[in-house]
């Protein structure tokens, strides 16, 4: 994977991505704004599906009217993601944050599955004034917790703490990050 990430740094997009004074900035405002109108969506149905708010509004309903709303803010997000990372490939791809927020999104994405198949199969009796089951309430608060996650790593994701160019770090944190450190450059450091 990181040749693939090398090979992405050295494309002509990838440079002037990554150079350009003002695309980045936008596309990196464009993805904030994004995120910003997919969670405040998904906050909006995990809070029904939890039964904290909006009780009185029918599930299917509201799926109906927001679902194509939220796969627009996911499309969106995860576009100007990937440009994110196709301007610094290999610095993301070694990033500790970046990986961890890959993990998590398809952590998100197993568990919007499952809900949207237990949806699919018991959605229609949500409406009718049986309760919701547990389990949606567990899935729908354990989207909260993922995206934040999400939110949380994102953000981490500017801060250079474990880079691979700053060496000597702790064996976990190369590994972590897939750097490869080369002691013969780093005048043979001990303890790593």
């Amino acid at each position: 994977m990181l040749e693939i990430a090398i090979w992405l740094s050295e494309t002509k997009w990838s440079i002037a991505l990554h150079e350009s004074l003002y695309m980045y900035p936008w596309i990196e405002s464009a993805h904030v704004l994004s995120i910003c109108f997919f969670i405040g969506i998904l906050l909006f149905v995990d809070l029904r599906l939890m039964g904290v708010a909006f009780t009185k509004l029918p599930i299917s309903e509201m799926n109906k009217k927001v679902l194509p709303w939220s796969l627009f803010g996911f499309g969106l997000m995860a576009l100007t993601g990937f440009l994110l990372f196709y301007a610094i490939p290999v610095r993301s791809y070694q990033n500790i944050f970046f990986r961890f927020k890959v993990i998590l999104i398809l952590f998100a994405g197993l568990n919007a599955f499952l809900f949207h198949r237990q949806m699919k199969l018991e959605g229609m009796n949500w409406d009718e004034g049986k309760s919701i089951p547990k389990s949606v309430h567990l899935k729908a608060a354990a989207s909260l917790v993922i995206w934040s996650g999400v939110i949380i790593s994102g953000r981490m994701i500017a801060y250079n703490w474990f880079d691979c160019d700053r060496q000597p770090q702790p064996e976990w944190v190369n590994w972590a990050a897939g750097c490869i450190v080369d002691l013969n450059q780093m005048g043979g450091l001990d303890g790593i």
